[in-house]
């Protein structure tokens, strides 16, 4: 009986000081990833800019941007929604909050479930997802080159989040495919991603797709749908956005979020 107290007591001490170190680190890579991007960008948004850009991405931003629109630095954001760890498990209700460096690629990102809790990352140039069990226990660490990928695509595809991000540079790079989408491609450093992006008939970016590893598995194709815009802070984004696997075995979907508050230049962790 004794004994069974003390193991109990053991747990719930552990299950405690597991809780509180798992908050103090995500804490510590919020303040990281906005301390590694100290340079901003003071430039504004002009529809000159826009000047030999294919026509599905100049309307598209001359939908969602106004004339002289700052060009977004960090960015925080607030969600609640939907998630499912593997294509045979159930959904599960998440809450989640992120942050985002633009200069200087980056986020972070925490999603909260009854099970467990989740970090995503891109920070200090690597990719990194780790999984604690009751949001106490680490489960999963996954890091490396295919995390890498994953985790800036991911940057870049929730660019549609601060637009501005996504106007052409020495990096980014818009090319026409048809009257209805365009390939957006980036390079950082020894990266080079791309994406077909969709338009919908409001000028709203509807879809991204691209190839991205899954975990530490196999390249998939992977694709973003995004909608239900809204203006806030002055931009038209949007406040849903879902993710998918396309497998052999069939369409594997396992996230659904929506967007509770979005905020810009506000570089500090919610309260």
């Amino acid at each position: 009986m004794v004994t069974g107290l003390i193991i109990l007591i053991f747990v719930a001490l552990a299950w405690i000081a597991g809780k509180v170190w798992f908050s103090m680190q995500f804490s510590r890579e919020v303040n990281q990833l906005f301390a590694e991007s100290a340079a901003i960008s003071t430039e504004k948004f002009s529809y000159e800019k826009l000047n030999g850009l294919p026509e599905p991405v100049q309307r598209y931003f001359r939908h969602v941007l106004k004339e002289g629109q700052p060009y977004i630095n960090y960015v925080r954001l607030q969600h609640h929604g939907r998630f499912k760890t593997s294509p045979k498990s159930s959904w599960m209700t998440i809450k989640g909050e992120q942050y985002f460096t633009t200069r200087n690629p980056g986020f972070v990102w925490k999603g909260s479930t009854k099970m467990f809790t989740a970090t995503d990352m891109f920070l200090g140039g690597k990719g990194r997802l780790v999984v604690a069990l009751l949001s106490a226990f680490k489960i999963a660490d996954g890091r490396g080159e295919k995390y890498d990928q994953g985790e800036l695509l991911r940057w870049l595809g929730e660019s549609v989040w601060f637009p501005t991000n996504l106007l052409p540079d020495e990096n980014l790079h818009w090319a026409a495919i048809d009257d209805r989408s365009a390939q957006l491609t980036y390079k950082y450093k020894h990266y080079a991603l791309e994406y077909q992006v969709v338009f919908n008939p409001d000028n709203e970016i509807s879809e991204l797709k691209t190839r991205r590893y899954m975990g530490s598995d196999n390249l998939e194709t992977w694709v973003g749908k995004v909608s239900d815009y809204k203006e806030l802070n002055g931009i038209k984004v949007p406040t849903t956005i879902e993710a998918f696997y396309m497998l052999k075995e069939g369409e594997y979907g396992y996230a659904k979020f929506l967007v509770d508050r979005i905020e810009y230049e506000n570089p500090q962790k919610f309260d």
